[in-house]
């Protein structure tokens, strides 16, 4: 049974940095991605991973800030946020599948490709 199980999260300030990591476990993984959900708000993809080869592809708002990562052997993946603004503020999942999505295709981004969801670390930006 797969497992995924997100931590590091809490209170930043704005400009500050935070590092999450989901602990994967119990399964085979091509794909894995990082998606978010404010209050109020759809669920939004944040960024992901194609474990073969660590192609990655990032949301446009998070761009140049955020870097996802993963280790294969450990069987982790990491989100490190950096310059993080008020906006950033949301619940952060951790997904997973066993299919290796090309970082230029659209199935990359929409949660309904995902099969398997960690419960959600959640990160507060303010002063």
């Amino acid at each position: 049974q797969v497992h995924l199980v997100e931590s590091g999260g809490g209170l930043v300030q704005p400009g500050g940095s935070l590092r999450l990591s989901c602990a994967l476990s119990g399964g085979t993984f091509g794909t894995t991605a990082w998606f978010r959900q404010a209050p109020g708000k759809e669920r939004e993809f944040v960024g992901s991973i194609r474990w073969f080869d660590a192609n990655t592809r990032y949301a446009d708002s998070v761009k140049g800030r955020f870097t996802v990562s993963r280790e294969r052997f450990k069987k982790t993946m990491a989100l490190e946020m950096n310059n993080l603004k008020p906006e950033d503020t949301a619940v952060y999942y951790c997904a997973a599948t066993p299919r290796s999505y090309n970082s230029g295709s659209s199935y990359v981004s929409d949660h309904a490709n995902y099969d398997n969801w960690g419960q959600g670390t959640q990160v507060t930006v303010s002063s």
